[in-house]
């Protein structure tokens, strides 16, 4: 039998920083479900939020509790922006290197709804890839590759360990405690800039244990991607850009952005991101993003990567605009939980980051602060792990369960036509009749011959869809439309 203290369900920030936290000397395994570095936060451009000082600490709260439209839980932004400082020190303690100017101050920029610059970044625009390649240097325990995780082991209100298939094979792998870490629901969406791995597995489990998922309705679309690539994950052009004087413009060079919002390119996401949607279906128009107030030599320099990704395309940054749409881009709900990362009613199971819902963002995440809010959690998480009573009973016979299907034959068209019908129906502007064909859909295929790793998937579209239907009225990035007003667009 394999017994672990710790498993860690994820090797993105919130699973790294929670290993960094636990131990050496304890039993700790950390998994993931590919490559290490197939995760959110490798992908990460824009940054980590900390508030300045301490007087800048209810600036921050206040700026995280707008963008979320005031429907985010208090005590928990307050904890993530007064747990900020000590969290960007220990960083800099260990050795994590922040870009700086030539006096070794730390560089800050600003991004859209903050009310002033406090966003660390490192690589220029790869701030997490460094984060998380800094990480995975300081992570003591042992890290498995190649291990998806199908099903919880729960019974009586504990949870015991996981069944993953390891490298392929079916494997029962048991645990005092298990942090899931996993991330969100990218792969839900025909449209999205998450990594290939993030498919709402963990989430599709939970809703079968009876676990509950809050606030699922609150699905956050980033507003400048580039979607005209073949691949599954579209290109993010990171907030970065606009807090530093990006614009958006259409195929004539105006900025409609105001028609929508006084501040133009630096409202909030939701609110970017709905008038990019409803002005290209209203007009007909491309748009894009522009950088020709950049010099050359400077934006090479701050974006080294986009530069360089753009450059393969065929395009010349700062020079060409590129066209953008908005795409999905994180899930503000998630496996609800207490302030410690704690499951109600469940021993033995933790949550932290983006497959979270602590309520830090409300109906709409505040830029950078997923980074934030990820590794505050995740070192809670930890505390919480660390002073609760070790399990020394009995652990019970978990019947197994080889033969377990995960894919069936047609399972790569369903899950496509889950994709293109979340983002028609459950994304940027929903209706209600929308909303319902959605849910057909989803019941439909439930009863089909299909494999596991499906079923959870749609066990998680049918909570976002349910979340959806209950919320009568538009709130962040919930957005109902009268049906006569509504029609479908794609990017």
């Amino acid at each position: 039998m394999k017994r672990y203290d710790v498993i860690v369900v994820g090797a993105g920030i919130a699973g790294l920083y929670a290993a960094m936290n636990l131990p050496a000397s304890m039993r700790v395994l950390v998994v993931c479900k590919d490559i290490p570095w197939e995760c959110n936060t490798f992908y990460a451009q824009g940054g980590i939020v900390t508030a300045l000082d301490e007087a800048d600490v209810p600036r921050h709260i206040d700026d995280t509790l707008a963008a979320g439209a005031y429907h985010n839980v208090r005590e928990a932004v307050e904890i993530m922006s007064r747990d900020s400082l000590e969290l960007r020190e220990d960083l800099l303690r260990r050795g994590m290197a922040f870009d700086t100017d030539a006096a070794g101050r730390l560089l800050y920029t600003k991004e859209a709804a903050h009310s002033v610059s406090r966003i660390l970044h490192a690589g220029g625009d790869a701030t997490g890839r460094y984060m998380h390649y800094f990480m995975m240097t300081h992570n003591p325990h042992l890290l498995q590759r190649n291990t998806l995780v199908y099903d919880l082991l729960i019974e009586k209100g504990r949870c015991y360990g996981v069944r993953a298939m390891v490298n392929y094979r079916p494997t029962t792998l048991y645990a005092d405690h298990v942090l899931i870490a996993s991330g969100g629901v990218g792969s839900l969406y025909a449209y999205n800039t998450n990594s290939r791995t993030v498919s709402a597995d963990i989430h599709g489990i939970c809703t079968e244990k009876g676990i509950a998922l809050e606030d699922m309705e609150f699905m956050q679309f980033h507003p400048t991607v580039f979607v005209k690539t073949p691949f599954a994950r579209k290109l993010l052009l990171t907030e970065a850009l606009r807090g530093e004087g990006a614009h958006i413009v259409d195929e004539k060079g105006r900025r409609f952005l105001f028609d929508y919002d006084e501040r133009g390119e630096l409202a909030s996401r939701d609110i970017v991101a709905r008038a990019i949607f409803d002005y290209k279906r209203k007009t007909g128009m491309e748009v894009y993003l522009d950088f020709s107030m950049f010099e050359e030599e400077w934006f090479h320099r701050r974006f080294p990567n986009i530069t360089k990704t753009f450059e393969a395309l065929g395009y010349r940054l700062p020079r060409d605009r590129v066209p953008i749409s908005p795409a999905f881009h994180y899930a503000n709900g998630g496996i609800a939980c207490d302030t410690w990362g704690r499951i109600p009613g469940m021993k033995g199971l933790y949550v932290a980051g983006e497959a979270a819902r602590t309520g830090v963002h409300g109906a709409n995440r505040l830029a950078s602060n997923s980074l934030l809010e990820a590794a505050v959690y995740a070192r809670r998480a930890v505390e919480a792990i660390l002073g609760a009573q070790i399990h020394d009973g009995k652990i019970p016979l978990f019947d197994k369960d080889y033969d377990t299907q995960l894919h069936r034959e047609h399972d790569k068209r369903y899950k496509h036509q889950l994709r293109q019908i979340m983002w028609k129906d459950v994304g940027i502007i929903r209706t209600e009749s929308g909303l319902h064909e959605a849910k057909n859909f989803i019941y439909d295929t439930k009863n089909r011959e299909i494999g596991r790793l499906l079923e959870l998937r749609l066990n998680t579209a049918a909570a976002i869809v349910e979340a959806a239907l209950a919320r009568k009225e538009s709130l962040g990035s919930h957005y109902i439309e009268a049906e006569s007003d509504a029609s479908h667009a794609s990017p």
